[in-house]
């Protein structure tokens, strides 16, 4: 292995990918950004972060992946507890504990406007397709009067875990391609933590998520479901959770509000966002005289599902690991908003992108991140090393984008391109 191409060998190794892939990206993008040795610096300013990381967590230089692993988990857990103190979270499962967690977050990061749905027109939609689950759930005969006592948005989210998705998709959200843009309007974010009526309903919801937030995009609500996993960093996987989802709820008002300026095709990308729509197929390849740098756009975690999905082994760039960065960079901002809330949070500040393989105990290596989220997640599936290891990868795409072109870019031309799913520079 030649100290030129090192590098490049090192980050297709992380990234799963063939060399050649790393190595036609690079002599592309050099070309056509006239920047040289971007991810050479790329994979030093990685190994100095490592470094300095372990440092911080008392590692050594040459610490086995196990030691790292174990304690990015105990700063997890070590966090988790100085947030709980702080938020006063102290039995999460407790309602008013998690309201004290979304106020919490609302102070860091105050919910703005949006584009979204109007709620009159989100009641016409449940008239005409009524929710029979959650009727018969909550003792109700008629969707008018499940209307007129409970709350509307509560019963929308509802819809996530008490309704059978086959008739989500085909029967209810079927009724969205005769949305047009005057049937959305401009109003405020909400993050709520839904009523303890849904608890029992939304456990298996919870269990398949692995955690207990989630958002209507369309409606422009964040929603706590009021289920924990009793699993420790609770509080901390509740709070990143809410940063992200914030984000992304952002993120897709931004999207629907430029849709709205064509009205023609505004239910057709609206439908296609909110099912998370990616390109089905791979693309022609061009003659290597004519190819410029392409990157696929993709808008969820398909390793969630297949860790052999092939859109993940080509060039692309995941609005997803772009709102986890920026719920990262609010984690550090916790200590503004309480002088005397000095808990280490930056430490998990800008590295989500960052890992490498250590040795283990049997003398093979294992990839090990420095993904906050990738860590938390992990304590859900109890110290698995290898099930969560997507939303670091992601980051690092990502990463390697920003390095050419920019953050600014990265999220324009993720919402520029994710209809299409793909662009070419």
């Amino acid at each position: 292995m030649s100290n030129q191409n090192h590098y490049q060998q090192k980050l297709a190794r992380i990234l799963r990918v063939e060399t050649a892939v790393v190595s036609n990206l690079e002599k592309q993008l050099e070309r056509i950004t006239g920047k040289a040795g971007v991810l050479k610096n790329l994979m030093e300013n990685n190994a100095a972060i490592l470094q300095k990381k372990m440092s911080e967590l008392g590692l050594a230089t040459k610490a086995k992946a196990q030691e790292i692993y174990d304690a990015l988990v105990s700063k997890v857990e070590a966090d988790d507890i100085k947030l709980s103190e702080a938020i006063r979270t102290f039995f999460p499962r407790d309602h008013n504990d998690q309201e004290n967690a979304v106020d919490f977050v609302k102070k860091v990061h105050f919910p703005g406007k949006g584009f979204f749905l109007k709620k009159e027109k989100a009641k016409q939609l449940l008239i005409a397709q009524p929710p029979k689950k959650i009727l018969a759930s909550l003792g109700y005969k008629y969707v008018e009067e499940l209307l007129e006592k409970e709350d509307l948005l509560e019963v929308y989210s509802a819809l996530r875990f008490l309704e059978d998705a086959d008739w989500q998709n085909s029967v209810f959200f079927k009724q969205y391609e005769a949305l047009r843009p005057e049937d959305f309007e401009e109003r405020e974010i909400e993050m709520r933590v839904l009523d303890g009526k849904w608890a029992r309903a939304a456990e298996a919801f919870v269990a398949k998520k692995y955690h207990n937030v989630s958002h209507l995009k369309e409606l422009g609500v964040v929603f706590v479901v009021p289920v924990f996993l009793g699993i420790s960093g609770e509080t901390l996987r509740l709070v990143t959770l809410l940063f992200h989802y914030l984000h992304e709820v952002e993120y897709y008002s931004s999207l629907f509000f430029d849709f709205s300026k064509n009205e023609h095709d505004f239910a057709k990308k609206l439908i296609s966002t909110l099912r998370g729509d990616v390109i089905e197929n791979p693309l022609p390849e061009f003659p290597i005289e004519v190819q410029r740098p392409r990157f696929l756009v993709i808008q969820r975690y398909l390793a969630k599902n297949s860790i052999n999905d092939w859109r993940l082994f080509q060039p692309h760039i995941n609005p997803e690991a772009l709102h986890w960065e920026r719920a990262e960079a609010e984690l550090s901002k916790i200590k503004e908003i309480g002088p005397d809330f000095q808990n280490g949070l930056e430490f998990w500040s800008g590295i989500g992108w960052t890992g490498d393989y250590f040795p283990s105990e049997n003398n093979s290596e294992v990839l090990v991140n420095f993904n906050i989220i990738d860590t938390i997640m992990s304590l859900v599936k109890q110290r698995e090393l290898v099930k969560y290891l997507y939303h670091h990868q992601e980051a690092l795409w990502n990463k390697i984008f920003i390095d050419y072109f920019g953050a600014k870019q990265l999220e324009e031309k993720s919402k520029e391109y994710l209809i299409r799913g793909w662009f070419e520079i």
